[in-house]
């Protein structure tokens, strides 16, 4: 393979550079995603009330223009400002222009998104795996953090990645599930939330979760089979649980209030795809069942 014949340093560089500037990427997607999307649904409406469409129509938005600039003062910034991690370092944490504070979310995502794909190469090696690996982390990153902030899971990011595990797995990617269990994963993926959700709101007479929740479960299972989704829900569970329960006893969320279940999801499907036989390995060891 070519990678496997380059010097292990250039590797890891490359790695790294790709993965702050997906992360860059990222960081457009995150924020700009869900304006877009509200925007849509607002012409959409205006279309169906046959109505004049709001005056932020007329301006072009999406992922490249308008240039980015400044949420405070909207004053485009530099090219060299825009560098991952450096140009906010290289400010100061602040707006050139204003002063204002950049918010920390921009490099935290950019060092995320290095570091994942740098796990992915690590555990999988230079292999064709380890690029799906990373590329499946990446819109679990942009997901979570979009649900955290807005408890929306976008269906321009969720139906992809399905469609592409189900793609890799029909490819026979080393790695990939074989078709019947990415296709089985995929179904119970989001036949299982949906029991959940169902049985949630007869018992409760409310919403546990929303449909992105049942979407982005289908997807992991697309990714990790049927046999690895079970581990891949049981820790979104744990993982939900424990941060709302710490939430709510420090007063920062209030009781009965929805919290996004989607980055529990995403980072129980991640754990899943990484090291999921190891865990399950483990499990069954340490309690006596192998």
């Amino acid at each position: 393979m070519v990678l496997a014949s380059l010097p292990s340093w250039l590797v890891w560089s490359a790695v790294i550079v790709l993965g702050l500037v997906v992360g860059s990427f990222l960081n457009v997607v995150i924020v700009r995603l869900p304006i877009m999307l509200s925007r849509r649904w607002q012409a959409e409406a205006a279309d169906t009330l046959d109505q004049s469409p709001p005056a932020s129509q007329t301006q072009r938005f999406d992922l490249a223009t308008p240039r980015s600039r400044c949420a405070h003062c909207d004053t485009p910034i530099k090219p060299w400002h825009n560098l991952p991690v450096v140009g906010y370092l290289l400010l100061g944490g602040r707006c050139a222009a204003c002063g204002a504070r950049i918010s920390v979310q921009y490099p935290l995502i950019e060092i995320a998104a290095a570091g994942l794909a740098v796990i992915a190469l690590a555990r999988f090696g230079p292999a064709p795996w380890a690029g799906c690996v990373a590329v499946v982390s990446w819109l679990l990153l942009a997901m979570a953090a979009i649900d955290w902030q807005t408890q929306l899971l976008p269906d321009a990011l969720t139906l992809p990645l399905l469609w592409l595990g189900l793609l890799a797995s029909a490819l026979g990617i080393p790695g990939s599930p074989a078709p019947g269990a990415a296709i089985i994963g995929a179904a119970s993926g989001y036949a299982g939330l949906w029991l959940v959700f169902q049985a949630f709101l007869i018992a409760t007479d409310k919403a546990g979760m929303g449909y992105g929740d049942f979407k982005l479960a289908a997807a992991l299972g697309a990714w990790i089979g049927w046999t690895q989704l079970p581990l891949a829900i049981l820790a979104a569970s744990l993982g939900g649980a424990l941060v709302g329960g710490a939430l709510m006893a420090s007063g920062r969320l209030a009781r009965g209030a929805p919290m996004p279940f989607g980055p529990w999801l995403a980072l129980g499907g991640w754990l899943a795809m990484i090291a999921g036989d190891t865990i399950l390995h483990a499990y069954l060891t340490l309690s006596g069942l192998r």
